[in-house]
């Protein structure tokens, strides 16, 4: 309450203040199954951003109305910030996300272009991951056999394979960061959506690494659901 003296009577006149407008929460549109929408939500976990994102779960199969809305190629996650603009791709929101907090970087400036570089491996495992499990969801288990199915393949093998070599190197060592993140939920999605591919085999080195992240708390909390 604002109290003002008129100038004219002397009376004392009493104005409510205008309280200042509330502060909308980000939003991030998600399901629980995309490896896509998990990455962005285990950066914004990781940042100490959970409060201060609302989750909105959606089915992108369905034209879900409200997320057509805010991004009309019906693709998750997408990111509604505080200002209503909608960030879609898991790496941009990511990377905004990031700027969003005082909490250590997720792709600190000494380390960005190797950060960068093992984010765009692990994305690119996942791609080939996600796209394997799509095709063979709507054309049938000989999707395998084309040449797109093969060349998918052939992506999973080699991607395994250089990331075996780097597990000791100081990227996949250090404090955490989004080329870890993006590697280590592309690796948890084969293990939910593709167990027969017995990458832990091929890969032990890989395995472990990924046996010790996955017990960080973003990655319970986040946790593709059981078969």
């Amino acid at each position: 309450m604002l109290s003002i003296r008129s100038p004219k009577t002397g009376r004392v006149l009493k104005r409510k203040c205008a309280r200042p407008a509330k502060k909308t929460d980000m939003k991030l549109y998600l399901n629980k199954t995309s490896p896509y929408a998990r990455v962005a939500r285990v950066c914004a976990l990781e940042k100490q951003l959970g409060a201060k994102v609302s989750l909105k779960w959606v089915d992108p199969w369905a034209d879900d109305a409200e997320l057509l809305a805010v991004n009309p190629n019906g693709k998750i996650p997408v990111l509604v910030t505080e200002a209503g603009e909608a960030i879609s791709e898991s790496l941009l929101i990511a990377l905004y996300l990031d700027g969003r907090s005082a909490v250590g970087s997720l792709v600190p400036t000494p380390d960005q272009a190797n950060v960068l570089a093992l984010a765009g491996l692990g994305q690119g495992l996942t791609d080939a991951a996600f796209t394997t499990v799509i095709s063979r969801k709507h054309l049938g288990p000989d999707s395998d056999s084309t040449v797109l199915g093969q060349r998918r393949h052939n992506a999973l093998s080699r991607c395994l394979e250089q990331l075996e070599g780097l597990v000791e190197t100081d990227v996949m060592q250090a404090g955490i960061n989004l080329g870890q993140i993006v590697t280590a939920v592309a690796l948890s999605y084969m293990e939910f959506r593709l167990p027969e591919v017995r990458w832990h085999q091929q890969c032990p080195r890989l395995a472990e690494w990924l046996a010790v992240f996955a017990e960080r708390a973003s990655m319970k909390e986040t946790s593709f659901p059981a078969p």
